[in-house]
């Protein structure tokens, strides 16, 4: 029986903010695909020139799978002081963030996924947006013919994206055809093409005053924890629409829903919630201006592929065969 190819993406990857940073050149050896081994990524690796192997005394790069075992990881670097490459899964590390603290300045090259889930996540959120600006979360509970002239369209808005990453990038590109007036916020102040303008994060509040719509985009840290909040809400203009597709945790519930509940916010779209899972009666699921969808803007099916190419790329850097995509600065967190 002929075995199936692997998975092809349908969406093309972004290097990562850092790819190409300096980085000190790890000694190739055996990967260990961990914690419980995957087939696709092995497949990954060996296509990439890379040799699999259970993890031992030889190996020298760790592509991580789960979604989360900071503290076994941590133990198997502990033990494991030869490992001189370890990939983590997600575009978003701070699930590891303490494994990053720990092993700071060791030497090793840590890569992620950011840039390589950007096209579902930018389509994710483009939709969500949309939604929300065409009453459709109020419309979708709608049990009679509600005939009234609500509803916004995304042509000629004001756009605000926090975070400057594959996600605003496709963004960007996305929203091209509907003629916005988009403001990039972000740590540094270099432009980002397609954008109006580019402002640094300490002018958040300034980006906000005009906003017709805020995409959150950025990555989780310990000083981007709650970037939104009950301040920023009130330099929004009265009805804005805010959509979350990064973590939960970059906005204040509490002010999230006193803002959807007083109209300051016209809307929401959430696909990301702080807590998460969101429990069953929280207020969010109420809100008639809001729509939430569980963490799903990359779907398994989308991710794999994506995960598994990124992974044959920086095998192949690590092979000293071209640069790691995905570069995680440690002291910024990302």
């Amino acid at each position: 029986m002929t075995k199936a190819p692997p998975p092809r993406p349908r969406h093309r990857t972004h290097p990562g903010a850092h790819s190409g940073a300096p980085v000190g050149v790890p000694v190739p050896g055996p990967v260990a695909v961990l914690p419980g081994g995957d087939s696709v990524v092995a497949d990954a690796v060996r296509t990439a020139g890379g040799v699999v192997e259970a993890l031992s005394t030889s190996t020298r790069g760790i592509v991580w799978t789960a979604a989360s075992g900071a503290d076994e990881l941590t133990a198997i670097l502990d033990e494991h002081t030869r490992v001189g490459w370890v990939q983590l899964p997600w575009a978003g590390v701070d699930a590891f963030a303490s494994v990053l603290e720990r092993f700071r300045g060791d030497g090793r090259v840590w890569t992620s996924a950011k840039g390589a889930y950007a096209q579902p996540v930018a389509e994710h959120a483009l939709m969500l947006a949309l939604s929300a600006l065409r009453e459709l979360p109020r419309r979708a509970r709608a049990r009679s013919w509600e005939a009234d002239e609500r509803g916004r369209s995304m042509f000629g808005a004001a756009v605000v994206i926090v975070g400057a990453g594959g996600i605003a990038v496709e963004l960007l590109r996305l929203l091209s055809v509907f003629d916005v007036r988009a403001t990039i916020v972000r740590r540094r102040a270099e432009p980002v093409p397609g954008a109006f303008r580019t402002l640094t994060a300490d002018r958040l509040g300034e980006a906000l005053e005009h906003a017709d719509v805020v995409f959150v985009a950025a990555a989780l840290t310990r000083g981007t924890r709650r970037l939104l909040g009950a301040a920023e809400f009130e330099r929004l203009p009265k009805g804005a629409v805010l959509v979350n597709v990064a973590r939960g945790a970059l906005v204040d519930t509490d002010a999230l829903v006193d803002a959807l509940r007083s109209g300051r916010l016209g809307g929401a779209g959430l696909d990301v919630t702080d807590p998460e899972p969101l429990p069953p009666g929280h207020p969010l699921w109420s809100a008639v201006n809001c729509v939430i969808t569980p963490h799903v803007a990359d779907t398994e099916a989308m991710t794999v592929p994506l995960f598994a190419e990124r992974v044959a790329r920086n095998t192949r850097a690590f092979l000293g065969d071209g640069r790691f995509e995905g570069v995680i600065d440690v002291d910024a967190g990302y």
